[in-house]
């Protein structure tokens, strides 16, 4: 069973921001406009917080939720994103966190290998949530799509960085 104790700060800190980043990716892929942003924000708190009360949610993904939870988690996992998007333009912020998952994934393969599966599974879960989260296209909310085409070839990519 793989912790916060199995890895260094520096890991712990990648693992902390791939919920994240798997969101910002989403994000970046097809910017939604506000009110989208703010709905998939959302998206990625209420996963966080399903996590947080599934009694069979596996211990990792607990213990970073647990960590995420507190005021220094979230900031630590915030000012790291904060610094790998930084003076990113929208589709360079996608690239930069495709990649940073790519290097989370391989951290995750080696220090906890049972884990590894579940924990890169519900990142896909996030970032389906938080694509599902705005309608794209339409007019005030009606007509448009669920997931567009951009937000489903960013799905594929994510699910390809992190080796699903």
């Amino acid at each position: 069973m793989a912790t916060k104790a199995n890895f260094t700060s520096d890991q712990w800190n990648k693992i902390l921001q791939a919920p994240l980043l798997v969101g910002f990716a989403v994000s970046a892929g097809d910017p939604s406009g506000f009110i989208g942003a703010l709905q998939e924000g959302m998206a990625s708190a209420k996963a966080l917080a399903a996590a947080k009360a599934d009694p069979g949610a596996d211990a990792l993904i607990k213990a970073v939720v647990d960590d995420l939870l507190t005021p220094e988690g979230r900031t630590q996992a915030r000012e790291g994103v904060r610094l790998l998007i930084q003076g990113a333009e929208l589709k360079e912020i996608k690239t930069r966190a495709l990649e940073e998952l790519r290097n989370t994934s391989k951290i995750l393969d080696v220090g906890a290998p049972a884990e590894a599966r579940p924990f890169k599974n519900w990142l896909v879960y996030i970032a389906k949530l938080v694509a599902e989260a705005g309608t794209e296209g339409g007019f005030l909310g009606f007509g448009g799509e669920k997931v567009s085409a951009a937000e489903q070839a960013t799905l594929a990519e994510i699910s390809a960085a992190i080796g699903i």
